[in-house]
């Protein structure tokens, strides 16, 4: 026989089931659907990295004062299935956004996501730019115009007229739509965590200042791709420089080109630049690009060798030379390759 509700509870117990049950609604729309208020100025940048601990995120909106309980906000989550549902991105939280808001704003609402961009070895400042104009939405020009305002520069605590060369070749997490102060600090400080205080002090034993080592690397790097050979081309930069050689790198000719890179005519030697080594002796006033691991530790352990000179030799490497008549035979033999293609 079926009990109806009537026959079950007396009419003062179901009115007291009632009222516990619209008090515990009313508890629960308090908690989970309240305006929530920061002191902070709105909205507050929150990022959730990717792997992140979903009580780590908590941990953090919490110490921002962006939730009020983090008991009450795990219990909302929960209950709501979101834990599992956030995404790892970029967030701008407004103010007043309850429990519930701010979940939906995790799970479903306007976001920035973190894109992988890769620094390579020997990219310049303005290659880099064109890069994050169309990787993260990034104003290319306003990126070149901040990694050269020596305000902003300073600041970073490096005492130079531009980041060019202090951008570490790597693989980074960039968010989409984030600033060039942002990211250009992001570069370097990977540059610094690399030159750490073992190369400061070999650069010191060298005699060079960390400026001069990066722009000796970024010509390096601008000389070839093959790492091997590096240190050789080092060793013959490093002669050059001992004696008071021109050091006659094709590459920092290179760098004077708006356009970039193309073939180097007889009158292009001529053009009155500090960067134009076949005009001036020692090192450029500053790096050409932003040159790798390789390159850098090349400059900082050259191979001991004797040579003076080197040219391509038409299979992707170099033929080196300690005296001019043996550097001229092996430019007539890459031209005759040349004309052989």
């Amino acid at each position: 026989m079926k009990l109806t509700a009537k026959q079950l509870f007396s009419r003062s117990e179901s009115y007291l089931i009632l009222s516990v049950f619209i008090a515990v609604l009313f508890v629960l729309i308090y908690i989970f659907f309240t305006p929530n208020y920061y002191t902070a100025t709105s909205p507050i940048k929150f990022d959730i990295k990717k792997g992140e601990p979903f009580s780590d995120v908590v941990n953090r909106l919490y110490e921002k004062g962006i939730i009020s309980g983090k008991t009450n906000f795990r219990i909302a989550a929960f209950l709501y299935g979101a834990e599992t549902r956030i995404r790892a991105a970029r967030y701008f939280i407004p103010n007043g956004l309850s429990y519930m808001g701010l979940l939906d704003l995790f799970i479903s609402g306007n976001c920035y996501f973190a894109r992988k961009v890769t620094i390579r070895d020997g990219q310049t400042i303005k290659w880099l730019a064109s890069k994050l104009r169309w990787q993260v939405h990034m104003d290319s020009a306003d990126f070149v115009n901040t990694a050269n305002d020596t305000s902003f520069i300073y600041s970073l605590g490096l005492h130079q007229n531009s980041l060019e060369g202090y951008l570490f070749s790597k693989d980074y997490r960039i968010y989409e739509y984030s600033s060039p102060q942002e990211d250009l600090k992001i570069f370097y400080e990977a540059f610094k965590k690399f030159y750490n205080d073992s190369l400061k002090k070999r650069t010191e034993e060298l005699g060079f200042t960390i400026n001069e080592i990066v722009t000796l690397a970024s010509i390096i790097k601008g000389e070839t791709n093959n790492e091997k050979e590096m240190p050789v081309i080092s060793g013959v930069y490093h002669n050059r420089l001992r004696i008071g050689m021109k050091l006659q790198a094709d590459p920092t000719i290179q760098y004077l080109f708006p356009d970039g890179w193309r073939r180097i005519l007889y009158e292009d030697l001529e053009i009155d630049s500090p960067y134009n080594t076949y005009k001036y002796a020692g090192l450029p006033p500053g790096p050409i690009n932003n040159p790798g691991k390789a390159a850098i530790l090349a400059a900082l352990y050259p191979e001991k060798n004797s040579y003076l000179y080197f040219v391509a030799d038409g299979n992707g490497g170099h033929k080196f030379s300690k005296r001019y008549n043996e550097h001229l035979r092996n430019i007539r033999e890459y031209r005759s390759w040349l004309r052989n293609q």
